[in-house]
């Protein structure tokens, strides 16, 4: 088969005007970016307001695994899947950063012939959205450090600063630096500091939360960079600095639109980790693509107990939408090594691993039962599937008593995944969401990280550091209480440990330290190992890309 590379440059797509026009788009409301991309306005959301909703979609995943659940291209496949049986469908997903796509992680715009296109482009610098939240978080560290050196009114203690600076890199060695050398007049006043990848900044998450531009400068004035020797907190509005922050996001507040390789119209819009952050796309591509289509899909970071927790918890309270339908997307090979199967030997690719790997995707769909939206489980085709592990898949989804339907869009496309959009509109006509949050706000961060620990991920309890202690003690003093929070932890795993596959069971939930996104409107556990800048692997995928003879890029994957 192709590479996706080679899939998408033969690829037909239509001129960026033609997809805007399928949604009642007028090309004058267009702000393009070549031929294939183009932004569009807030004023086209305030144009078509009085629309009602369309259907809303959101497909998630089981616990990740290196044999490839494909949630992304089941996404894709899915809104390829829509057009392809001729419904009105629109799409809303969330951009790649640079640093997984160096990395190991790779791009994020499908594969095969379930792509969004330009893939080159999108998993690059695309409208330069990131470059744009770069600047803005580290304009606001520069006049925090220029405050402290320049006389420091506020009383800021600089071993108190929580603001980090920040790049959309890998970088593991500017974890943890100490800045400030050079005395005071060259260097500044020396503390200890770091760096976050950029899709983990507070104002990735505020431009993926936020409603309009008002919105955003109340978020961006919110962000709690530091605290005061007696130990009050101090916000962005303080430093003066949030109007220039807001030239540099005038653009990057306007959703992206692109196609799929059938010409299907998708949103690429917002970029928070799902690990670290809420993991979801923006709030305003979504309700564009909601006023604009009869069916939108969007899709959560990670899996399950990540990005759709988040979306649930945190996205749903602040956007008033919620899913009328959730797809959970798990493939045949990774349930296997879910059940203990090791993708290098084939004879541990069997229907004993499958049936022990049964225990994730259960944990998952029971998980999701818990917020009253209907479930359909999508289950990614591969090749080397086998009819008796298929019949077993077959089964156990009917044991559960949850929706299925199989897709094979990486291959076919659009006509591979319509099997999966018929169910989906069998159900989301058929049945009635109720949407319900797992808890409520008001109840205190303890409780609140207890109820997503023990009924998400299956914990026994959780257990605090001291450091993490402290900081609850004083965010509930500060009157900070009543904000959801979105646990950062591994992906790899339910649990915090990335070496538990399955669904583990005894053991708990460890928090590290907390952190407050006040502008974005959460708490942060920090659990286990988890990191705020990834690192690279020995062979990243940087290692493998180049631009061949004719100009075209090579080894993006």
């Amino acid at each position: 088969m192709k590479t996706d590379l080679e899939i998408a440059y033969e690829a037909n797509v239509l001129p960026i005007e033609e997809v805007a026009a399928k949604i009642g788009i007028n090309t004058k409301d267009l702000i393009p970016y070549g031929k294939s991309i183009a932004k569009v306005p807030l004023s086209v959301l305030e144009k078509h307001k009085d629309k009602p909703d369309g259907k809303l979609i959101l497909v998630t995943a089981i616990t990740a695994t290196p044999a490839g659940e494909g949630k992304t291209v089941t996404s894709i496949g899915l809104i390829q899947g829509l057009g392809k049986i001729g419904e009105n469908v629109v799409g809303a997903l969330r951009e790649p950063s640079l640093g997984p796509t160096f990395g190991i992680k790779g791009g994020a715009t499908g594969g095969g012939y379930a792509q969004v296109y330009p893939m080159w482009d999108i998993d690059l610098h695309f409208t330069g959205d990131i470059h744009a939240v770069s600047a803005a978080h580290n304009l606001l560290s520069s006049i925090l450090e220029n405050h402290i050196t320049k006389g420091n009114e506020l009383g800021i203690d600089p071993t108190q600063i929580t603001l980090k600076k920040t790049m959309d890199m890998n970088c593991r060695e500017l974890r943890n630096i100490v800045i400030g050398l050079g005395g005071k007049k060259t260097g500044g006043i020396p503390h200890e500091n770091g760096f976050i990848i950029t899709s983990a900044s507070e104002i990735s998450a505020i431009l993926a939360l936020a409603s309009d531009f008002n919105d955003l400068r109340k978020r961006l004035e919110n962000i709690i960079v530091a605290y005061t020797y007696d130990n009050k907190p101090v916000k962005a509005k303080q430093l003066g600095c949030v109007g220039a922050m807001m030239v540099i996001l005038k653009d990057a507040i306007n959703p992206n639109l692109v196609q799929t390789l059938e010409g299907q119209p998708v949103f690429v819009h917002g970029f928070p980790f799902a690990n670290i952050a809420h993991g979801t796309n923006s709030i305003i591509s979504t309700r564009m693509a909601l006023k604009l289509g009869d069916y939108v899909v969007t899709e959560a970071g990670f899996a399950a107990d990540l990005g759709a927790e988040k979306f649930m918890n945190i996205v749903c309270r602040q956007a008033g939408y919620s899913p009328d339908c959730i797809v959970l997307v798990t493939s045949i090979r990774a349930l296997m090594m879910h059940g203990g199967a090791n993708l290098e030997n084939e004879n541990t690719m069997n229907i004993n691993s499958l049936v022990n790997g049964f225990s994730n995707l259960d944990k998952h769909i029971n998980g999701l039962r818990q917020y009253g939206v209907p479930i359909i489980v999508a289950i990614n085709r591969f090749s080397s599937d086998k009819k008796e592990h298929v019949v077993c898949v077959e089964n156990h989804c009917k044991t559960m008593n949850v929706n299925y339907a199989f897709s094979d869009v990486f291959v076919n496309g659009g006509a591979g995944g319509e099997a999966l959009a018929k169910e989906v509109i069998k159900i989301v006509k058929g049945r009635k969401a109720v949407y319900k949050p797992l808890y409520d706000v008001n109840l205190s961060l303890k409780k609140k990280i207890e109820i997503v620990a023990t009924k998400v991920y299956g914990a026994d309890g959780v257990e605090y550091s001291s450091k993490a202690e402290n900081t609850l003690e004083k965010l509930e003093k500060l009157g900070y209480g009543s904000l959801p929070i979105c646990i950062a932890k591994t992906q790899a795993s339910i649990s915090d440990d990335p070496e538990k596959k399955g669904a583990p069971t005894g053991w708990n939930l460890k928090v590290r330290e907390v952190n407050i996104s006040n502008g974005a409107g959460f708490i942060v556990p920090v659990c286990g190992e988890m990191t705020l800048m990834p690192g690279l692997s020995k062979n990243p995928a940087a290692m493998n890309m180049d631009i061949d003879k004719s100009g075209h890029i090579i080894g993006l994957k």
